[in-house]
């Protein structure tokens, strides 16, 4: 029996397995990086052991180091979570070598399929249907194909090439790519099957020989080959299903598999399935399937890696029970080309969750997340802060459950992909079941953000209300007094803020009942700001009015007027509609969060320091990185679009691109170096 189990992972891995301890009683030991010391899973662990360093090379991936960790402890169990060292078989042998308990297959089984390209021809054996497979890139003639990494998974080292003169460059990058995520920068090449579906079963052993599938999933929405939305029962013809079950079966049954593992398939348009990978150990995306099944995959782990037989009702594929999806919240701007954001999350909260890591009894949402309020988003690990999962009856339930609390979750602080999930979420095509790996190839308007572009007026607005409000609130004496207030109302109060689009200026004066007498929001001197703030003649509001922000073209101008204003809500009366605002102030920055969607504002001081000013042409670096490779040199000339140099961040490389036509003017930073967010990158005179 295990008493004490080591998690040899972290963030939101660590706190699924923690918490199927805790219901089995469990003692749990974490193990963390110097970045990770107050993360919440550490908090959460029975004990938890130091491993000096940040990067996963120094702490996350050191064999020697958890092992010793596991000693020290008095663990008798190893759990890898997913990630990390989960598919080193080196790692699993060192476990047993060292007397302990493995939670996962046997590292045999890791090593016949961590090597994809030997695991193809092994399973190909088996009749596991195989895309066409290359390991040589000159004997490429057919294109597109698609360059993977031989040692791991969750979409890095992969790059499709539909061009024969990029394949080496892509070749070259996905390896650098794979190298630094899994330390084995070994890569292949397949053929790529466009408009193709991304399905998946998962399938588990126990040692008394049998192999089980426990139903699909469906994954084909997904950016850079990473999964961000995932459902399951999934929707397939039952022979496509059935098949995909018989193939999953055949492949656990190849290598003797023992425990949980993940059978991925390509589903061509035609109908036809074609073996992707296996994956040797618990994915991502198992909330899914729990929901669907009633079973705690975790615990079947735990289970099998004592002994015991699987259950019947973990044997038979058909006891499925509505349907689940989950999504993936990331720290990451999609508009920004996926770019990976830090910082300090002020606030998290998604509401209506009605369990945690665990599975549910009725309709609701489940949350897996690696974050509480006041985390700190590094750059040192993968982006993803939380899964978000919906069951319901029926499919359409699940969407519309999901979405609804994802639109008003409040995530202050860090950039995610929120809002992009959200439209994913509601788009005609996603409920029509019409995807395919290349979705977001295709819908460039599921990233446009949630909140319109009129709407900014109205929430730049409520922000200023809700700030004048805490400081009147705070005020010393006469706090009871309306903000601005005057026995003879002549100028109205000003606050300008930084917003998504720039600068923003609100302008306001409240009666002397404390409601609305007249505002109007605009682009602050110089800004880039939408310019829907002003009445539709461009001139602000006549004194006396309550105008908000000019209507589409042609269209009518709302009338606004104050209901409510604290320092955490504020209602509008828009038109005859009222409309609640949720403000929350840190420092100088305010979110608020409407019915329309939310925004991240940046009170600007009434009288700025002088700042040094940059370079004309100069890129900075957006957040803190290492500077893998330098393509250009001082002097050369550049198109826009040009390569100039690669950042390396939360396990990705990422192009830092000429902005325009030019010159390099200047290159202070060299390959191998640190940067920090807004350090000079380059600078690019433009022609």
């Amino acid at each position: 029996m295990i008493t004490r189990l080591l998690v040899a992972n972290r963030g939101e891995i660590a706190r699924r397995v923690f918490a199927t301890c805790r219901t089995l009683g469990v003692e749990t030991v974490a193990v963390h990086s110097d970045a990770d010391a107050d993360a919440p899973f550490v908090a959460e662990a029975d004990q938890a052991v130091r491993l000096p360093g940040n990067t996963p090379a120094e702490t996350y991936l050191r064999i020697d180091l958890i092992l010793d960790a596991a000693r020290r402890a008095g663990a008798d169990a190893v759990h890898p979570g997913y990630g990390f060292l989960a598919e080193n078989a080196e790692f699993a042998a060192a476990v047993t070598d060292a007397g302990l308990t493995w939670v996962g297959p046997p590292a045999k089984a890791i090593a016949a399929m961590g090597d994809k390209v030997a695991a193809k021809a092994l399973l190909a054996e088996a009749g596991v249907p195989m895309l066409p497979t290359w390991t040589d890139a000159d004997a490429i003639t057919d294109f597109p194909v698609l360059v993977k990494a031989s040692a791991g998974g969750g979409g890095r080292g992969m790059r499709i090439v539909r061009d024969a003169a990029d394949l080496a460059e892509a070749v070259a990058s996905a390896r650098r790519e794979a190298a630094a995520a899994f330390g084995d920068g070994t890569v292949f090449v397949e053929r790529y099957v466009e408009r193709g579906r991304h399905v998946e079963v998962q399938i588990f052993g126990d040692t008394h020989g049998t192999v089980a599938a426990l139903g699909v999933r469906e994954c084909s929405i997904q950016r850079r080959h990473q999964k961000i939305v995932e459902e399951a029962p999934g929707v397939l013809p039952a022979e496509v299903r059935e098949r995909l079950h018989e193939a999953a079966v055949a492949a656990g049954r190849a290598v003797d598999y023992v425990g949980a593992g993940t059978v991925e398939f390509l589903l061509a348009p035609d109908g036809e399935i074609y073996f992707l990978e296996m994956n040797t150990r618990l994915q991502v995306e198992h909330p899914v399937t729990e929901l669907c099944t009633g079973l705690d995959l975790v615990r079947l782990q735990l289970m099998v890696a004592e002994g015991q037989p699987l259950p019947e009702n973990a044997i038979d594929p058909n006891w499925m029970r509505g349907y689940a999806i989950e999504v993936r919240l990331c720290a990451e701007d999609p508009a920004q080309g996926w770019l990976p954001a830090t910082g300090t999350l002020h606030r998290f909260a998604v509401p209506g969750v009605a369990r945690e890591f665990g599975n549910l009894r009725a309709i609701g949402l489940r949350l897996d997340s690696g974050v509480v309020d006041g985390s700190t988003v590094g750059v040192h690990y993968d982006s993803m802060l939380a899964k978000v999962i919906a069951w319901g009856q029926t499919r359409a339930e699940a969407i519309r459950l999901l979405a609804d609390a994802l639109t008003r979750a409040e995530l202050h602080g860090v950039t995610t992909n929120r809002d992009l999930l959200v439209r994913i979420l509601r788009s005609r095509e996603f409920g029509a079941v019409e995807i395919d790996t290349g979705f977001l190839d295709r819908h460039g308007e599921v990233f446009a953000p949630l909140l319109p572009t009129d709407q900014l007026p109205l929430v730049a607005l409520a922000a200023a209300l809700a700030t004048a409000a805490a400081r009147r609130a705070a005020a010393p004496v006469l706090a009871g007094l309306p903000s601005g207030w005057r026995n003879v109302p002549a100028f109205p109060q000003v606050t300008r803020y930084a917003g998504p689009d720039g600068e923003i200026e609100v302008r306001y004066r409240l009666d002397r009942s404390g409601g609305l007498a007249e505002w109007s929001a605009s682009p602050g001197a110089g800004s880039t700001a939408r310019t829907d703030g002003l009445a539709p003649d461009g001139a602000a509001p006549a004194s006396g009015s309550s105008s908000d922000k000019a209507a589409p073209a042609g269209g009518p101008t709302p009338v606004v007027s104050l209901v409510q204003a604290t320092p955490d809500r504020v209602v509008l009366d828009v038109d005859g509609v009222r409309r609640a605002y949720r403000v929350h102030r840190v420092s100088s920055e305010v979110f608020v969060d409407g019915p329309d969607g939310a925004a991240s504002l940046t009170e600007l001081p009434r009288f700025p320091e002088p700042t040094a000013e940059l370079a004309a042409g100069s890129l900075v670096a957006p957040l803190p990185g290492a500077v893998t490779r330098v393509h250009v040199e001082v002097g050369q000339r550049v198109a826009a679009g040009d390569l100039l140099l690669t950042l390396e961040a939360m396990k990705l490389e990422h192009p830092v691109l000429a902005p325009a036509d030019g010159v390099v003017a200047e290159l202070p930073v060299a390959a191998g170096g640190q940067v920090d967010t807004g350090t000079v990158l380059a600078v690019v005179n433009p022609e």
